[in-house]
C-alpha cells in the first residue's frame, strides 16, 4: 500500500479508537468514524469492509506494533526474568497511558463476535509465542520448572495482565497501572510462598518411600490401583 493511503488508513483507525471508546461499539456508526477523522463515509469503505473490519484491523495495528517493540526490548537482555518484565511493563504501560485504547481493548473488542470467532488467528497470537519462547527459555535454563505445561503457564501470565488492566478501567480510583508491573512479575515467578516456609516443605520433602511425589500429582491425589 502507497506510504500516502497506508497514512490515511493509521488515522482513520485511530480516529475509531475514541469513537468506540465513547459510544460503544454496537453503538457506533462507521459515519461518526469517518467524521472524527474528518473523511467522507465512502473512504472508509476503500480500506475496511465494514465496521467490525475496522475493529479488527486496529487491533491487528496495534499488535503488529507492540509485538516490534516487545521483540526489540527482549534483544537487550539474557535473563528470562527481566524479559517478563520487559513484557508486563510493556503491556501495562501500553495501555495505561491510553485509557480510551484499553476500554476497546478489554471491552468493546470482546463485544464482536467476529473478533471472538477469529481470536486464535490475531497479532494476539504473536504475543502469546513471544511469552512462549520466554517461558521455554527458562525451562531450558533451569530457571524455571521444566514440568510446567508452556501453554498453560503462557496463558496464566496473560490473563493476569489482562485482568490487571480490566480492573484498572473499571476502578472508581486513578492510579499508576504500569507501576504494577513488577509486582505482577514476582507474584507470579515467586508466588504466594513465602521461602522456608512449612508449605514449600512439605511439597517438596520425599515420602516415605524414598520417590518425591511431583507437585501436579499432590494437587489431583493418587489415582486408586485397579483391582
Amino acid at each position: 500500500m502507497p506510504r500516502k493511503e497506508n497514512d490515511k488508513r493509521r488515522e482513520i483507525l485511530r480516529a475509531a479508537v475514541p469513537v468506540f471508546a465513547r459510544s460503544g461499539f454496537f453503538n457506533s456508526k462507521v459515519s461518526d468514524v469517518a467524521k472524527r477523522a474528518g473523511v467522507a463515509d465512502g473512504t472508509i469503505y476503500l480500506y475496511f469492509r465494514n465496521k467490525d473490519d475496522l475493529l479488527i484491523s486496529l487491533f491487528d495495528q496495534i499488535m503488529s506494533e507492540f509485538v516490534t517493540r516487545a521483540i526489540e526490548t527482549l534483544a537487550t537482555t539474557r535473563d528470562v526474568v527481566e524479559k517478563l518484565r520487559r513484557l508486563a511493563a510493556l503491556h501495562l504501560n501500553s495501555l495505561g497511558r491510553n485509557r480510551e485504547l484499553a476500554i476497546v481493548f478489554q471491552i468493546e473488542l470482546r463485544h464482536s463476535s467476529k473478533f471472538m470467532s477469529r481470536f486464535s488467528r490475531t497479532r494476539l497470537a504473536d504475543y502469546f509465542d513471544l511469552i512462549r519462547n520466554v517461558v521455554r527459555e527458562g525451562q531450558r535454563d533451569g530457571r524455571f520448572r521444566r514440568e510446567l505445561n508452556e501453554k498453560i503457564v503462557t496463558k496464566c501470565f496473560f490473563g493476569a495482565l489482562d485482568e490487571m488492566v480490566t480492573n484498572w478501567i473499571l476502578s472508581p480510583r486513578s492510579y499508576n497501572l504500569g507501576a504494577l508491573s513488577d509486582l505482577v512479575v514476582d507474584l507470579f515467578v515467586c508466588g504466594l510462598e513465602r521461602p522456608g516456609s512449612s508449605a514449600h516443605a512439605m511439597m517438596n520433602r520425599a515420602p516415605a518411600g524414598g520417590r518425591k511425589v511431583s507437585p501436579n500429582r499432590k494437587a489431583h491425589g493418587n489415582k486408586p490401583r485397579s483391582a
